[in-house]
């Protein structure tokens, strides 16, 4: 493998990572580039290793003794500091992050995001480690436009509604609307994460997805997942596709949203690995403002792209309209708007994502289509009557 150079002309040397979290959806799109393109080692931490048994499984595959497995929680187990000391970088992408659970579970939700991190920025700091800490654009909650007038021409402008790390205020809704435990919690351990910087000098990068997209995102209930379950959004509708079933949209599916291709996303967390120079210190939106649609308008795209995908013909009636108490219960609430400004890490990076919203839908469906129909063939579940 060649020698890798940074932004800055350098070379980069070999370094062992700490990913606590390896085994979900990020974690393991990162492990595999960091394995297919890097000489780096990880030491991969998760309760589970469903998503990368591919990469640490036979002992012939190239990058055989660089990613090694550890079946660990970290909210009770006594192993996490000495891994983190073995470690050049520690990666955090632990957490629970399923809007369903935010109302049902709000206590988990808060220990997962805040309590249960403190032990891992304690430890960076106390032992002089750089930390990578997953955050989430739900810490902007929602946008000053969305308290002006329907009418307002104020609406329009982008200083109303697109969302800046540096500027843009983090706005939440009553303490009873209890979805906002997932990003209170993400929003009390970044002030943490800035503080130990400021007062300690901690090297940390903060990074806050913006609905990052991809093959083995979430879960299909039942077949990947608990069958009681309710994934984010795309698996959601990706589940109903699958069984024939409308999609829910919630309260209309007027809320808009980005979507960003994980292997676009990855790209970006490669260059904040490799460029502490340039990472330490800052806090990063990574999303895609290209591709913007309303929850309903990402239903109709999904539902052609899946005929393609299936070569099934889409159902007479393809959504229908539910509440957001019938569908998430009390205390449910939404953001608006989240539309990323792309200045900063354009600027410290180089960044720019370039899937559009059409392929990376194409590429997730396929790999759910996939997935269900191997599952049907295993006979996990009971095909969909015709």
């Amino acid at each position: 493998m060649t020698t890798r150079i940074d932004l800055d002309g350098r070379p980069i040397k070999p370094m062992t990572i700490c990913m606590i979290g390896a085994g979900g959806f990020i974690g393991s799109h990162l492990c595999e580039k960091l394995m297919a393109e890097t000489p780096h080692k990880v030491l991969a931490l998760d309760v589970y290793s469903d998503k990368i048994k591919h990469l640490l499984e036979p002992d012939s595959l190239p990058w055989v003794g660089r990613i090694v497995f550890h079946r660990l929680n970290i909210k009770h187990d006594s192993r996490l500091e000495g891994l983190i000391k073995m470690a050049d970088l520690s990666i955090n992408l632990a957490a629970i992050c399923t809007p369903a659970d935010y109302n049902t579970r709000p206590l988990d939700t808060i220990y997962s995001n805040f309590i249960d991190a403190l032990p891992v920025v304690k430890y960076c700091s106390d032992n002089n480690k750089r930390l990578i800490h997953f955050s989430t654009c739900e810490v902007y909650g929602k946008t000053i436009g969305s308290f002006l007038p329907k009418d307002s021409p104020l609406r329009k402008d982008p200083a109303y509604y697109v969302l800046k790390e540096d500027t843009s205020p983090c706005i939440f809704g009553s303490i009873q609307k209890q979805r906002w435990s997932y990003a209170c919690a993400k929003q009390l351990i970044e002030r943490l994460i800035y503080a130990e910087g400021a007062e300690n000098g901690l090297d940390f990068t903060i990074v806050r997805p913006f609905n990052w997209i991809g093959p083995r995102m979430d879960f299909i209930p039942g077949i990947d997942g608990p069958i009681e379950g309710v994934p984010r959004v795309l698996a959601c509708f990706g589940n109903n596709l699958l069984r024939r079933e409308p999609l829910k949209l919630v309260d209309g599916g007027e809320s808009q949203r980005t979507f960003v291709y994980i292997k676009d996303a990855i790209e970006a967390v490669l260059l904040m690995i490799e460029n502490p120079d340039r990472a330490n210190g800052h806090i990063f939106n990574v999303g895609n403002p290209n591709n913007e649609v309303t929850v309903r308008q990402l239903a109709e795209m999904m539902t052609k792209v899946y005929a393609k995908v299936s070569g099934e013909p889409s159902l007479e009636s393809p959504t229908i309209d539910v509440s957001s108490k019938e569908f998430y219960g009390e205390g449910y609430d939404d953001s608006d708007k989240r539309i990323p400004d792309m200045t900063i890490i354009n600027r410290q990076l180089g960044w720019n994502p370039k899937t559009s919203l059409w392929d990376l839908l194409e590429s997730t469906l396929t790999y759910q289509h996939r997935t269900y129909a191997e599952a049907i063939k295993k006979s996990m579940v009971k095909p969909i009557a015709s």
